[in-house]
């Protein structure tokens, strides 16, 4: 039987309440409901008044779910689409990531985001915001890209005395599958070599993994024998990694969904320019969404997002330079 994305995220909220009296769930429609994709499905019946339902108010979801972990909860925050965190922005970034420097009170929440496009989502709920959230000290900002971290990061978020941005991916709930969930995993911070090689390394993480794992097949048709790394969290973000990849391959190409002014993509490159310039034989590229907001048309929307089509061409030039 196999574990999908969404069944991994499900699962790890269920042993992370069945481990810890003070997780509690808090979003909108995920009592009964079980969630608006399903995420929080039968945790309701099987922990009571645990899985609490929210009023329609990402303000007053996360100013609650702040106020109860300065009582000792650990509350799992569901917003339902990752645009809508905005209407939280003010408790999240001046009141979450600041509060343990203001007052030496640690703040454990996890809030969940489900992030990134789906074919006809459109502009108001197909946001990645993980570059607006990595930008504020105080927040661990996750970007589970496999079956196997969406379940242990998130059980790693709820414990960890620091608010954290959960972005899980939409498009990965039912696309991504496992055998089985893992016994063990790599710490928050550190990325993972998802496919090893020799001519150049591609830095990427959540969906856009497994486009770039397509390229490098793709190209090792060709003789090119490409490097994937996962960042798996993108606050921290592990530079040693990238730059012991760099210095195996010479050639850097990151890979975001989220859009190109600033971002994940541009961090990874102004690190590896400043730190380790000299490991580069080309200048380092990226490749992001377009920068508009995302359209609704889903030609449009597989247009306007990085795909294994458009990375590869932008490999191969890469190659050659």
């Amino acid at each position: 039987m196999s574990i999908t994305y969404l069944d991994a995220i499900r699962e790890a909220q269920a042993r992370a309440l069945a481990d810890d009296p003070r997780v509690l769930i808090y979003g909108q429609d995920v009592g009964a409901f079980g969630g608006a994709f399903k995420a929080t499905k039968n945790l309701a019946q099987k922990f009571p008044g645990r899985v609490i339902d929210a009023p329609v108010s990402e303000d007053a979801m996360v100013g609650a779910a702040v106020g109860a972990a300065i009582e000792g909860m650990r509350p799992i925050i569901e917003i339902q689409f990752a645009d809508f965190s905005t209407i939280a922005f003010n408790q999240i970034v001046n009141q979450a990531a600041t509060l343990f420097w203001r007052t030496n009170v640690p703040c454990p929440i996890t809030i969940r985001l489900p992030s990134g496009g789906t074919s006809g989502g459109g502009p108001f709920h197909s946001q990645s915001l993980e570059t607006l959230y990595a930008h504020f000290p105080g927040l661990i900002v996750m970007t589970p890209a496999t079956v196997e971290d969406a379940y242990s990061m998130l059980i790693e978020a709820v414990a960890i005395d620091d608010p954290v941005i959960f972005c899980e991916h939409k498009f990965l709930y039912y696309h991504l599958k496992a055998e089985k969930l893992p016994t063990e995993a790599l710490p928050t911070g550190k990325a993972r070599i998802a496919r090893t090689g020799r001519d150049m390394t591609i830095v990427t993480y959540s969906a856009m993994l497994h486009e770039a794992l397509a390229v490098a097949e793709e190209l090792a048709a060709e003789g090119d024998e490409i490097e994937v790394v996962d960042l798996r969290s993108v606050k921290p973000l592990d530079t040693d990694t990238v730059m012991a990849s760099v210095a195996r391959t010479g050639r850097l190409l990151c890979v975001g969904e989220s859009w190109p002014w600033g971002g994940v993509t541009a961090e990874v490159i102004a690190r590896v320019a400043s730190e380790g310039l000299a490991l580069l034989d080309a200048p380092p590229q990226r490749i992001n969404a377009k920068d508009t907001p995302v359209p609704f048309h889903p030609n449009l929307w597989a247009a306007h997002r990085p795909t294994a089509h458009n990375i590869a061409i932008a490999a191969r030039k890469l190659l050659r330079m």
